[in-house]
């Protein structure tokens, strides 16, 4: 007798992006709509909360509906609705967070809260099995962190920005740069065409933690090009993005190391939307071949930024660890990692 496969409904709207995914068996992607707003908040050089909510509840229905089709599934089928909670915009949170409530509620269905930065992480899974424990490093646009995760669904944060994350510098120097939102891309082919001459800082590089510090970083190139422009002297814009990126890449490099060599595990997970970054990829892989006992999982590249295909995949793990919530569920902006396992 066939076992009968356990189907996931999440939605995601934590930031700029819709998105309603069914999953199957927490691993299989039956759908994945993802509705961006890039295009409404380019003109503002980041996103804008009210602008962002408004979207999201012009798009969730649609994206709903268009998951559903996809997927060829109906209500009757799925098992739970999984939904992010937090971090993020508490506006665009209570979007998803109310949608998924309905449905939960309307066909007698688990509502499963899930952070958003547990998300990231199984967002490896559909690449292959988590293996644990493992060492996950977050790098997106609100978050850089080293999560350790002694078994599923169990996640300590080890380390993490005390200020700007790495997503955030690279927006707020593309805007010095003139390059649109979100300016991490464009910053990453640059950079691999240019050479770090700058020598920026390398915040905490050395400290005996493994937090992280971009907002010196982000002032040094800020600094750098506004003094440039007082004496009239023309910088090689991808000289900058390579020293820029270099002194990022540096950082976060040296800090999964530190933490591989104090926390025992049998892989690294590099997720988040910074994880797409190609020099960052290669300098992590680069990083690996010294640990012999440590495989390497990255998130796919076209899940790396937000969709609710990982918060089915996160959604799944803590269904089954048995984490549920009831109607009074509500949005955590500011949401930590709060279940060690």
């Amino acid at each position: 007798m066939n076992k009968q496969r356990e189907l996931i409904l999440a939605f995601e709207s934590s930031c700029d992006e819709t998105s309603v995914a069914v999953i199957e068996d927490g691993h299989k992607i039956l759908s994945n709509v993802v509705a961006t707003q890039i295009n409404s908040h380019k003109r503002f050089g980041g996103v804008v909360p009210e602008v962002a909510s408004r979207h999201h509840i012009e798009q969730v229905t649609l994206c709903l509906e268009d998951a559903l089709n996809e997927a060829g599934v109906d209500y009757a089928d799925l098992s739970a609705v999984a939904v992010t909670y937090g971090p993020g915009l508490v506006g665009a949170l209570l979007v998803g967070v109310s949608a998924a409530k309905v449905v939960a509620f309307a066909h007698n269905l688990p509502l499963i809260p899930v952070n958003h930065m547990a998300g990231h992480i199984y967002a490896a899974r559909f690449v292959k099995p988590l293996v644990f424990p493992a060492l996950a490093l977050l790098v997106s646009g609100g978050h850089t962190e080293l999560v350790y995760l002694s078994a599923p669904n169990s996640y300590e944060i080890i380390g993490e920005t005390r200020d700007d994350a790495a997503g955030e510098a690279y927006d707020k120097i593309g805007r010095v740069l003139g390059i649109n939102y979100p300016a991490g891309k464009e910053i990453d082919q640059m950079a691999h065409l240019g050479k770090d001459v700058f020598n920026f800082p390398r915040a905490m590089i050395n400290e005996n933690n493994f937090d992280f510090s971009f907002s010196g970083l982000k002032s040094a190139f800020i600094n750098t090009v506004h003094h440039a422009d007082q004496v009239g002297e023309k910088l090689d814009h991808k000289n900058l993005a390579a020293s820029f990126q270099q002194s990022v890449v540096d950082v976060l490099a040296q800090k999964m190391v530190n933490a591989l060599k104090k926390y025992p595990v049998k892989q690294l997970i590099l997720a988040g939307g910074v994880a797409a970054n190609s020099g960052l990829r290669e300098r992590i892989e680069h990083e690996l071949k010294t640990f012999d006992d440590v495989s390497l999982l990255m998130a796919p590249l076209k899940l790396c930024g937000d969709n609710a295909a990982m918060i089915g995949a996160a959604g799944y793990v803590a269904w089954k660890a048995g984490v549920q919530a009831d109607m009074s569920l509500n949005a955590d902006p500011s949401l930590e990692f709060s279940w060690i396992g």
